[in-house]
Order: C-alpha cells, then structure tokens, then sequence
C-alpha cells in the first residue's frame, strides 16, 4: 500500500469509526473511476463516509440533499439571460465538482435523477446544445434509505447501473460504537479533518490502476461469473458488460491498494456483491425467496477459483 493511499484511508478512519471495509471500497471507487452508492438505514454513517473522503482531498465538494421538487438544473446548471452582455450565460451547478454528495437519491423525481446519467457515465453536462467537461477526478457518492417507501422513487435500472458500486454499512459493534460516543463528547470529529492528499495525486493513482496486470486466466473467471448470473433460473435480467469491467477495475484497484501489481482471483470473489448484486433483476416470483446477494453466493459457490 503506498504512503498516499495509507494516509487516505487512515484520515477517513479517524472519524468514520470501525467499519474499515466499507472505507476501503470507497477508496476502490475513487481510484476505479466510478460511482458509489451507500445503502443503509438512518444515522449509520453514510453522509459522513462521503465528507469524510472529500475533505481529504483537496479538490471541490458540493452536495445536494434530494426533494421531490428538485429540478435537473438545479444539478446541471442554468442558463440566465445577461442584460448587459445581450445574451445567454451558463451557470453551472452544483455537479461541477471533484466529488459530489447527493443525498437520498431516491426522494427525488426519476426525471431529476435521469440529469445525472451523462454526467455519471461520460463526465459532461450537456445544455443548451453546447458540452461542459466536468472536473477530474469527478465522483458520485449517493445515499438512499432501503427502508421507507413513502414519498421515494425507486432508482430505475439504467440509473442503478451507472454506479460503479452498491454498499452497505451495517450497524457499529459495542466496543465501535463506545468509540463513537467519546469522539463525539464535545464536537464532532470531521468538523477537524483536513484534506491529506491532492488532487493531481488521486489522477496519478487512477492511472496506476490500469497498470495493475490482468491475466487471461482471470478475465476468464469474471467472464463466467457475469455469464453465470445471467443464466442463473431466478435472474430476469444479469449484469452488462459495464458490470464485468467494473468488476475488473475493482480488483484492479483493491490489488493497488493491497500493493500488489497484479490481480488476484480472490479479490473478484470477494466483491462480487459489491459490484454486481445492484445490477440483477431478480423474477417477481422469487422476489420473496431469494435475494441478488444470494444468487451471486450460488454462482460463485459453482465456479472453481483459478490458481
């Protein structure tokens, strides 16, 4: 692990407390070029994972709490009349940043949700007919609440898919959160957290992961995992080929951080769920049977890890 990637994830472990695999795949998704979003119930962490993580780097942070009455523009950006110039202006939004936070996704509109896609996907706004180049490194963090219903709107699969990877926390053990308590006796740890690494550091990084080796023999088995899902007897719809490559990029950069110039098979096997289980759509008939964690747990089961 290099001394960049060690001070990153150690600043973000100061305040985010006990949950160290959770801050090592949002360190995945940065490095990886991708998209992360943190599942889980209320007050586990998720908001404070994503500042956390965006005030270690020194580069822009915006963040957008989600309403049922936010408009794309105000993601994306305006354009406003300018009298003294005679003509249209583009104001950018808050997405013209380095890491973006856009909190409960699901509380607004599948149309507001839809301006995110060709930002998420190729790094650009396009408005008015004229493309914006958004900032590098440019990363989504968002959060949803799996458990409440009323006034949310289900991420639609094209959306689910843009994100790189689908986490979830989990609660805190005794003795983390006896931890939690004493950091939080009198201000809360993160309002302290200075950045630790620079921007041009985490693009340096980005590109040491596609330098990371892939042997044959191990795009093979992420091949036959993908194709496994698919033909899986509960699966409606598998995983794309967006899945495979980000399911190779992953292990690509889990490799960089375990400090190992190449990929091994068992990192795949062990963020699989990560990766792919957001990106199966499982029969309705089995909805109440079987979960996309459990048929990946199957596939995997039936898949012989290559030496």
């Amino acid at each position: 692990m290099s001394v960049d990637i060690k001070s990153l994830i150690n600043n973000i472990k100061s305040v985010f407390v006990g949950k160290e695999e959770s801050v090592k795949l949002l360190i995945v998704s940065l490095l990886a070029k991708g998209h992360l979003l943190i599942e889980d119930t209320p007050g586990l962490g998720k908001t404070i994972l994503a500042r956390a993580l965006a005030q270690s780097i020194s580069g822009d942070f915006n963040r957008i709490q989600c309403t049922p009455d936010l408009l794309p523009s105000d993601i994306t950006g305006v354009s406003i009349y300018n009298k003294k110039e005679q003509q249209f202006e583009y104001k950018k939004g808050p997405v013209f940043a380095n890491i973006l936070l856009v909190d409960e996704i699901n509380r607004t509109t599948p149309r507001t949700q839809s301006s995110l896609l060709e930002a998420m996907g190729e790094q650009q706004v396009t408005a008015d007919s004229v493309t914006h180049q958004l900032p590098s490194p440019f990363m989504v963090i968002a959060t949803q609440n799996p458990i409440e219903f009323h006034g949310t709107y289900p991420l639609p699969e094209a959306q689910l898919d843009r994100f790189f990877m689908c986490i979830n926390i989990g609660y805190p053990t005794v003795l983390d959160e006896i931890n939690i308590l004493q950091m939080q006796g009198i201000i809360h740890p993160i309002e302290k957290l200075r950045s630790v690494i620079t921007v041009d550091k985490i693009l340096k990084l980005q590109k040491s992961v596609t330098e990371i080796k892939t042997s044959k023999i191990v795009l093979a088995y992420i091949a036959s995992i993908v194709k496994g899902i698919r033909e899986h007897k509960h699966v409606l719809y598998g995983a794309s080929p967006r899945g495979s490559i980000a399911l190779m990029q992953a292990a690509r950069a889990f490799a960089l951080i375990d400090g190992k110039s190449f990929v091994d098979p068992n990192i795949i096997k062990s963020i699989a769920i990560s990766v792919l289980a957001h990106r199966i759509v499982v029969k309705p008939k089995y909805l109440s049977t079987i979960s996309s964690e459990d048929i990946i747990l199957d596939v995997l089961s039936n898949i012989k890890v290559p030496k």
